[in-house]
This record gives structure tokens, C-alpha cells and sequence, in this order.
């Protein structure tokens, strides 16, 4: 259970962040969206303890994340390039990611034939190093990655950028069989409206900073969310 209460983040006289109080249940995919700079990536930092709240707090099965380093073997996440380590390989990363979920290599090769498809070949034996890879391979190995140790929450910031239509069309397919088949709870954000209402139970939009809807999906949500948008908010 994710517990936001009282949760804000100001820069100078600029609140860019205030949310009273959302909850985000245990093996729920949510999806997060909004227009450039509601507030989306910033709810992700302060959720992850990668910047301070001015105010409030986030927890994480009643462990406040700023006080506490318990919650953190439950949550991973993608959300940017600045998560990978571009000098190793994409196997040397994955290495790397599961020893600190407590994976060894022969576990995690194994795990790693399931995304045969989603890799595309192109990721794996490509003998090259992270930082040589294009954007969209880079996204694939920090999907991936963030999957590593099957975590109860995971954690990803525009997942479909940079990917061509047929592996958008994988990962949507790789998230619904993942929350189906586990208890983990996906949080994600993405500028998709289509692609994030088909995977997501619950849709939570922001608007400079504040939250403005909290929905249910259904098959009326796109539209209804088309509709927001096109309001201009």
C-alpha cells in the first residue's frame, strides 16, 4: 500500500506538487498522466526518496520513505536513462540489478528468456555497451531491469517513449500478462492516454501539480479523458 497524505514540493514561491491524500493499493496498475509539467515525474522523485517534500510524506506499507530504507527492497523503477550504467553491457546490468535483488546469473538468464521477444534480439549477445544503444534499446533494458526480482512496486516514467509501434504493442501485452499473473502494483506515467487506459484499472490525472480526476477504467475512460484534455484543462 502506497499512502500519500498532506504530500507537496516547492521551488522558490513555485508549488509544483500538492496533493492531499491518495492511496495506491497493492497489486492495482495505475496510470499517471497530465499535460508537461503537472506534476508527474516529481510525485515519482518524492516517492522514491530521490528529492525532499516540503511538505507531507509518502509511505509505503506505513514506512515513511524519507525515514526509513525498509521499503526500498519492495519498489524499483525506470525512469530515465540516469538509471542505467552506460560503461556495462546490457547483461552486465542485469547482472548487477539481480545481485542486488539477490538473484544470481543462472536465475536471472532464466528470467530473462521470457523478454526473447520484447528484446527483439537486438539487446542481448549485442556486444555493446549500454550507452551505445538507441533510445528505444535503452528503454527496453531499464523495463526490463526495473522487473528483475519480481518487486511489489514498480515504477515507470514514460514507458512508451521512444518505442516503435510493435514493441509499444509488447510492453502493453508484457504489463497486463505481468499484473495478471503477480500481486504487483505498476505505477505509470506516460502521455499516451490509449495506450495507458488499456492497461491501467485506474486512471489519476494531474494538473499543474494538483490532482484533478481519479477514475476508474472502463471502456468509456479514453474518451472521457480525449475529452478533458481537449478542454484544455
Amino acid at each position: 500500500m502506497i499512502s500519500i497524505n498532506n504530500l507537496s514540493k516547492t521551488y522558490g514561491d513555485r508549488t509544483v506538487l500538492k496533493i492531499e491524500n491518495l492511496e495506491f493499493p497493492k497489486g492495482q496498475t495505475i496510470g499517471l498522466v497530465g499535460n508537461n509539467g503537472a506534476g508527474k515525474t516529481t510525485l515519482f522523485s518524492l516517492l522514491l526518496d530521490l528529492i525532499e517534500a516540503t511538505t507531507g510524506s509518502v509511505t509505503i506499507d506505513g514506512e515513511k520513505v524519507n525515514t526509513s530504507e525498509n521499503w526500498k527492497n519492495k519498489v524499483s523503477a525506470f525512469i530515465d536513462e540516469s538509471f542505467l550504467i552506460g560503461y556495462l553491457t546490457p547483461e552486465e546490468y542485469f547482472y548487477f540489478l539481480g545481485e542486488l535483488r539477490g538473484q544470481n546469473k543462472a536465475s536471472v538468464d532464466e528470467f530473462l528468456k521470457q523478454f526473447d521477444d520484447f528484446f527483439n534480439g537486438e539487446i542481448l549477445n549485442s556486444k555493446k555497451y549500454i550507452r551505445d544503444l538507441s533510445k528505444g534499446n535503452m528503454k527496453k533494458v531499464g523495463i526490463v531491469g526495473a522487473l528483475i526480482g519480481k518487486p511489489e512496486i514498480i515504477v515507470l516514467d514514460e514507458p512508451f517513449a521512444n518505442l516503435d509501434p510493435t514493441t509499444q504493442i509488447k510492453l502493453k501485452n508484457l504489463v497486463r500478462n505481468w499484473s495478471q499473473n503477480s500481486e504487483s502494483t505498476f505505477l505509470i506515467s506516460s502521455h499516451d492516454l490509449a495506450h495507458t487506459t488499456e492497461i491501467s484499472e485506474r486512471i489519476v490525472v494531474l494538473n499543474k501539480g494538483e490532482l484533478v480526476r481519479d477514475i476508474q477504467t472502463s471502456p468509456e475512460t479514453l474518451q472521457e479523458l480525449e475529452a478533458f484534455f481537449a478542454e484544455g484543462l
